[in-house]
This record gives C-alpha cells, structure tokens and sequence, in this order.
C-alpha cells in the first residue's frame, strides 16, 4: 500500500480491523499520497460488492486490484474440520475470483486497461505435512490466474500472481520473526519491500507483455527445497 501509493497510486486499504486500516492510510496521507481506509470481510460476497461500489464512489473507478488476503489453518487433514476448511478457502482462493470478478466488470464497464495481482504461495506449489487447506487455496490460486487472465484479457486487462515464501510474518501473525528459519539462496528473510517491489512491476507499464505469470518471490528457495516450502 505504501509503496503504490508513493508511485502515484489512489490506495483503498482494506481490513477487518478499524484501527489497521485507520494507521496504514492515515500514514500514507501524512506522508503526501491519497488513500483512505475500507472495512470488509473478504469471506463476505456482499462485503466485497459493497466495498467495490464504495471505491468507485470515492475515487470514480479501479486500475489496479491486488489480492492479498489469506489465512491458514496449520492442520493435517485428519485434524481440520469441515468448518476450517470452508473457512481457508473462502478467504483465500474465493475471496480473490468473487473480487476479481466484481473488480473486472467495473473495468470493462470504464473500458479501463486493469491489472490484477493475486497473491499465491510457495506452499500452493508443494505439499505440506500440515496446512492442507491452505496449500489446496494457494494452488487454486495459480489456476485462477490463469483462468481468470484468459478470460480478461479480450478486454486488455492483465492478471497476473506473485509467489512469495516466508516474507515478513507468518500468515496471521503480526509480528516479524527475524531468527525464524528460511532456506534460500539470498541467505536472508524475504521483506514485504520484496513483493510490494514485485507487485509493482506487475501493475506497471514496464510489465505490459506479462500476463497469466506467477512470478516467485522466493529468493530461490523452490529451487532447493521442494516439499516443504
């Protein structure tokens, strides 16, 4: 959000939490740039429907949507129930296509040139051990870009996904572990520079011949640790 919004960007923030939102646009406006602070449920289609009105009414359309939201479950499948599982996917593999498909009908209705970026995971790649509903959502995440980009792109908006593995905190956690184990070839933790920087290419005109990519910010570590990443 930072990062786009001192290129330029109109920054919606969305989040569950009041406050989150509040500080994260309260500090991109304080340091010059335009964004303000949306409240929504991504597991909620109608949130979603409100939400994207309510953007559009503020700034009068969409360029740019980046699907970031997901939670994990951290169980095996003899441990996550039914609830869990529903409650993963939904958040993170429906909530990006009900997104996408809201976001994209504002485009074409503007006849706006849109990019879209979801966030997919080394873990939708690999399996786990644990996570299995979470790896499952991350996966669909692939295949949707994909899908999603075929059929989008007759109306010259481009989706692509990035891949990231163990940037900043652990997925539903708010504080960064710097001594948390993370095999690459960098020698260091991923940032949340690393993939603002990544999604921002993507977005960008420099990216105009890249679409239906899953582009791995992983600092090489699928290269050596498959299975577990």
């Amino acid at each position: 959000a930072r990062l786009l919004a001192a290129e330029g960007a109109k920054v919606a923030v969305v989040d569950m939490d009041k406050g989150r939102a509040e500080k994260v646009a309260g500090e991109i406006v304080k340091a010059g740039g335009d964004a303000a602070p949306f409240l929504a449920d991504v597991a909620s289609e109608a949130d979603i429907a409100r939400l994207v009105a309510d953007v559009v009414a503020r700034w009068g359309a969409i360029d740019i949507l980046v699907n970031n939201a997901a939670i994990s479950d951290n169980k095996t499948m003899f441990d996550i129930t039914t609830e869990e599982w529903n409650r993963v996917l939904a958040i993170t593999l429906t909530a990006p296509f009900l997104f996408g498909k809201c976001v994209a009908k504002e485009m074409i209705a503007q006849k706006i040139k849109g990019k879209i970026v979801n966030v997919s995971s080394t873990s939708g790649y690999y399996g786990r051990d644990r996570a299995i509903a979470y790896t499952a959502a991350k996966g669909g995440v692939v295949n949707l870009t994909k899908s999603m980009a075929i059929g989008l792109a007759p109306h010259n908006i481009r989706v692509n996904a990035v891949v990231p593995n163990k940037i900043g905190s652990p997925v539903g956690k708010d504080e960064f572990d710097p001594t948390r184990p993370v095999l690459n070839l960098v020698g260091r933790p991923g940032i949340p520079t690393d993939l603002a920087n990544a999604v921002l290419f993507l977005v960008s005109d420099e990216s105009s011949f890249i679409v239906a990519t899953a582009l791995f910010v992983d600092g090489g570590c699928t290269a050596i640790m498959p299975g577990n990443a």
